[in-house]
């Protein structure tokens, strides 16, 4: 197919969904007609002014109110971060950490707001070791050492300071929040769904069971109402004193006690002197796009742009969506990606990291030219490649773009479900277990199955590796593609498959959201691939050697796309509650 014809028929794509939505708005499948609502699946949600695309839909629409009364795009980040803390609290938070990707189009530059989390100054390398120096996963994600410092609030904060549009103070961004707090939410999709999966780490804690659980300890379910009055009044202490309402004072002093009374090692001066940092995003160049995206503490950003790097050099347009000619050859690239990340990333303020290497074309190239099309390469057989030389699970994901052409790519995290599951009693807050992204031990697996090195070893102050990659593609230096997932390792080859998706295969982003995905992490040894993927493409996978394992959903994406300022969001329908709103 020409390009031409590829673009011709792209647009009349884009024709056809509006004739199919309008007038514009935040229309879901449920406020269609019958005959439309069961193709809207691979139909994005249209609009010309502003939209949000988030995870929980109430979160989404106080975005897009935001929007629509004057706000910028990272106000309504803002204002769609701190509703996500309420109404998605197994992911949403102020209790964890994560990072933003912003463009300023009045300015024609790109920010990077790292709020990750940090370890306690008091944390040492053996911290997730037992007696006989074995790691112990216990110690990480059950109990207060895995706790790092929160840093959502004082991230928000920031970026509302710093790149907001003024007109909003942070009292009346947070206070749609404060509100579903006290008067509480229903109890439904998603949160209905998550709950009944988390009763067990939920009651464990007696501050969580209180909130989240009945007093027989079954889950709140669809129906119920779940009230968080600890949560908004430590909301409205954010409201009144700004970031220091929550890392000073009342409510500091009872997330101290609550991760120390669990067994941790967090001090009040850990949450005092925390701070986020501005750092220069990672970019590249796909096919003729620019690639921009988050830098470390996330190997997101790196690897999403060294494995594109790796796919320029094969025919990915002409072989086909989920074939398993193309399938074949993006595993391999990630195989190599993943082992590149075992081996180099880290917090980059300790160790020094082959960044410019890492992203080098002509670094890919050597990775690339040790792909056979025929034959999978056993993950033993990866050598560690020097790229100095060539120098020169349970997370959520919310994109935001405005009339004015800003655009806020935003990921965040508790880690686990829930994280540690434990609320530190009289906040509301649920505390993060993010500290297990840290290798215990060299070569000791995570929660989800990745392996590190001493680079990635837990340290005082120190970041733990991340795998978010909240990412804005650009095409002559105006937004084109706002995406990003939730998913642990696998966000990073969910964002890739967005991409390409889009870029190679001219989907819209509603058709790129709903394919099926695959994922390959160079250890464990195979390709976890979900259900949809044709039984011929599985058989053609297996007789080229890869490992395929059949598996469940992958990640939760949230995308924008813009193609002749047409708007066009998808929000994933592998979980319920999911919404694109905008106008």
């Amino acid at each position: 197919m020409t390009k031409d014809l590829q673009t011709w028929l792209h647009r009349l794509t884009v024709a056809f969904c509006c004739a199919l939505v309008a007038p514009l708005g935040s229309a879901r499948a449920d406020d269609m007609p019958p005959i439309i609502a069961g193709a809207a699946r691979v139909l994005p949600v249209l609009a010309r002014n502003g939209m949000v695309v988030a995870q929980e839909k109430t979160a989404a629409r106080i975005g897009l109110d935001v929007l629509r009364r004057g706000g910028n795009a990272v106000d309504a980040a803002v204002a769609t971060g701190f509703a996500l803390a309420v109404t998605l609290p197994r992911a949403g938070n102020i209790g964890g950490g994560g990072f933003m990707l912003a463009h300023l189009a009045k300015e024609n530059r790109d920010v990077a707001l790292d709020y990750r989390e940090i370890a306690p100054g008091a944390a040492t390398g053996d911290m997730f070791l037992n007696a006989a120096g074995e790691a112990d996963p216990a110690k990480s994600r059950d109990s207060g050492l895995g706790v790092g410092v929160p840093g959502t609030v004082a991230g928000l904060s920031y970026a509302l300071a710093h790149w907001g549009s003024g007109k909003f103070s942070l009292a009346e961004i947070v206070a749609p929040a404060i509100r579903l707090a006290r008067e509480g939410v229903e109890v439904a999709d998603d949160l209905a769904d998550s709950l009944p999966q988390a009763a067990r780490r939920l009651g464990r804690w007696d501050s969580s069971r209180r909130i989240f659980l009945h007093a027989d300890g079954s889950a709140l379910v669809a129906g119920d109402r779940l009230v968080q009055t600890e949560l908004a009044a430590t909301l409205e202490r954010i409201a009144q004193e700004g970031p220091q309402g929550f890392y000073k004072g009342e409510t500091a002093q009872k997330i101290v006690a609550a991760v120390q009374g669990a067994g941790g090692r967090m001090t009040a001066e850990d949450l005092a002197s925390y701070a986020p940092q501005e750092r220069a995003p990672v970019r590249g160049t796909y096919r003729g796009h620019d690639v921009v995206s988050m830098p470390p503490p996330s190997s997101g950003g790196v690897h999403l742009i060294e494995l594109l790097n790796i796919m320029e050099h094969f025919p990915i347009a002409r072989t086909g969506p989920q074939t398993a000619d193309t399938i074949h050859v993006m595993a391999e690239a990630m195989k190599l990606a993943f082992a590149d990340r075992a081996n180099w990333l880290a917090d980059p303020d300790f160790v020094k990291i082959p960044v410019a290497g890492l992203l080098s074309k002509r670094y890919a190239a050597t990775l690339a030219a040790e792909i056979s099309l025929d034959r999978a390469r056993p993950a033993a057989e990866i050598r560690k490649v020097d790229p100095a030389p060539f120098e020169g699970d349970q997370t959520t994901h919310f994109s935001v773009v405005d009339k004015d052409g800003d655009a806020v790519a935003n990921t965040y995290t508790l880690n686990f479900s829930y994280g540690l599951g434990m609320v530190a009693d009289g906040t509301g807050v649920l505390l993060n277990n993010e500290l297990d992204d840290f290798a215990a031990k060299p070569g000791a697996p995570n929660a989800f199955g990745l392996v590190g090195g001493t680079a990635n070893a837990p340290g005082p102050r120190k970041r733990p590796l991340s795998s978010m990659t909240p990412t804005i593609v650009l095409k002559d230096g105006k937004v084109e593609i706002v995406t990003g997932s939730p998913g642990g390792p696998r966000i990073i080859t969910t964002v890739l498959e967005q991409i390409s998706d889009m870029l190679d295969h001219g989907m819209n982003a509603a058709e790129a959201v709903d394919a099926p995905r695959f994922h390959n992490q160079w250890l464990p040894d195979l390709v976890l691939v979900e259900r949809g993927l044709s039984a011929d493409t599985i058989a053609l996978l297996r007789a080229k050697g890869q490992n395929v394992v059949v598996g469940g959903a992958m990640g939760s994406v949230c995308t924008i796309q813009i193609v002749d300022g047409q708007m066009m969001g998808a929000a994933d329908s592998r979980q319920r509650g999911t919404a694109a709103a905008g106008w």
